[in-house]
């Protein structure tokens, strides 16, 4: 895989290859009329499963579409290829999981990195040993700091990342990044879960792990703050305002039982603070959470815990996280501060608005939820472009104009409408550059112009779309797409 190892900045640079630019995406396919792999040789991929190369060959056959397949060859193993480092620490698995082109580990992202592989765990030894060895290191985050969202390897270590050394936060050995967000805890608590209901295995979960769960139910309800704003400050000398919050803590807000962030998933400052669908994703780990605790943990007292504080959450969500659109359509809110404001848009990472469905937070046929996606794919959502190459959602991490292959996979993931699925299928396909991956975003107009050509969640979240395509409607996969 092509990777520029100067690609360290999360809020991306627009990065236009001038050969892309030039040459017209279908011209540089005719060049690879066989699509030759973009992994890297096997003597170099980072971690090999035989059960995740069986599925490639499995799906691919039946694949009809040489460039499709070809793509999801190069996505859903770029995880494993290029992102795993595994090792061991006091004689149980570690594994220190990156982004991409940024050489260190959110909690966010690289649980979500591996997910598309959970339903190959059991019964594959390297599988395992990977699954338990992020379990663990997460745990061990946590307990470094709740409040981060990325990690450095070696926890002595100060941060590498040149924007971050400056920080008006407390810094500890060990954190990358200390940006307050709720769902980097969310996403330790459901990788952890889902791994457990997946395969059985209790060995991660020992006395580290059930002291990191404590730490993020308390800092849950510590971020609720009814007894003040809590220990966490963060500011950032930045051009851009969603850098940093106002006085360390953001927007004054009337404390509803909500739980407080400071950030959102795409690292982006909060506009109020009280996002719903980080809430939202709360009030479902903290139920899942509450059933391991009880059955693996045998800790009575956390998982009742974690019981009354998703209800106490949700209860605040139905109370003051919808609204009302000028077309006079109920819908959820993006955020809220409590004293009756709202804020409607949606951005592309997730959790977002339109991934609730996805991460199980409300069912698929949710009414309310519903309508909220339909909202939120249309011109209600600030952050909603159309384009002479495709539609789909942004965010403000890019900006105007710029569109998140990760909300075009979401929204088939979330969806059971065949035409809207094949949709999303030809719009990626037209959309990768020539490239064979998926990007951080593209420009509306023209695809050849994207951010981060490295980015493994979102080649992962492509590989988990097909696969469940290939489960659940095998037929979408059996044609050859055009440009839609």
């Amino acid at each position: 895989m092509r990777v520029s190892p100067v690609h360290l900045q999360r809020r991306s640079f627009l990065a236009t290859a001038a050969v892309l630019a030039l040459v017209p995406r279908r011209a540089l396919a005719q060049e690879k009329p066989m699509f030759a792999s973009n992994r890297p040789v096997p003597a170099a991929r980072k971690f090999v499963s035989t059960a995740v190369e069986r599925e490639i060959d499995r799906v691919s056959a039946l694949i009809r579409d040489p460039e499709l397949a070809w793509m999801f060859g190069n996505c859903f193993p770029n995880t494993l290829d290029t992102t795993v480092n595994l090792g061991m620490v006091g004689g149980k698995d570690d594994a220190f999981v990156i982004t991409g082109d940024i050489p260190c580990l959110w909690l966010r992202d690289s649980a979500a990195q591996l997910r598309p592989y959970l339903h190959l765990a059991p019964g594959d030894e390297p599988l395992t040993h990977l699954f338990r060895g992020l379990i663990r290191r997460h745990a061990r985050c946590v307990l470094i700091d709740p409040y981060a969202n990325a990690f450095m390897k070696d926890p002595a270590d100060p941060t590498s990342l040149s924007w971050s050394r400056t920080d008006r936060t407390e810094m500890k050995p060990g954190v990358a990044e200390r940006k307050w967000e709720v769902d980097s805890l969310c996403y330790v608590l459901r990788l952890a879960h889902d791994y457990w209901q997946t395969t059985g295995d209790i060995e991660p979960f020992d006395e580290t792990w059930a002291k990191a769960a404590r730490t993020i139910v308390a800092t849950f309800k510590e971020q609720q703050r009814r007894d003040g704003p809590g220990p966490y400050r963060f500011q950032r000398r930045s051009d851009q305002p969603t850098e940093t919050t106002l006085a360390g803590i953001g927007v004054p807000t009337r404390k509803t039982g909500l739980i407080h962030s400071a950030f959102r998933p795409s690292d982006d400052a909060c506009t109020y603070p009280c996002n719903i669908p980080g809430n939202l994703f709360a009030v479902a780990v903290l139920r899942e959470l509450a059933e391991l605790a009880s059955a693996v943990l045998h800790d009575v007292a956390l998982a009742g815990e974690a019981t009354a504080l998703a209800a106490e959450v949700e209860a605040a969500v139905m109370a003051n996280g919808t609204m009302v659109l000028p077309d006079a359509r109920q819908v959820f809110a993006y955020e809220t501060d409590g004293f009756g404001n709202h804020l409607f848009m949606d951005d592309a990472n997730v959790p977002s608005l339109l991934g609730l469905a996805y991460l199980r937070c409300l069912p698929a046929d949710y009414p309310l939820w519903r309508t909220t996606a339909d909202a939120v794919w249309s011109e209600a959502n600030p952050w909603f472009f159309k384009g002479r190459a495709a539609e789909g959602i942004g965010g403000p991490h890019i900006g105007e104009g710029q569109i998140w292959p990760m909300a075009i996979i979401l929204r088939a993931l979330s969806s059971d409408d065949d035409a809207v699925i094949a949709w999303s299928l030809k719009t990626l396909r037209a959309t990768h550059a020539g490239t064979g991956f998926m990007h951080e975003a593209f420009d509306k107009d023209d695809p050849a112009k994207f951010t981060r050509s490295w980015v493994a969640w979102v080649n992962g979240l492509f590989g988990e779309l097909v696969v469940k395509v290939a489960r659940e409607r095998p037929h979408l996969l059996a044609v050859t797409y055009d440009s839609p």
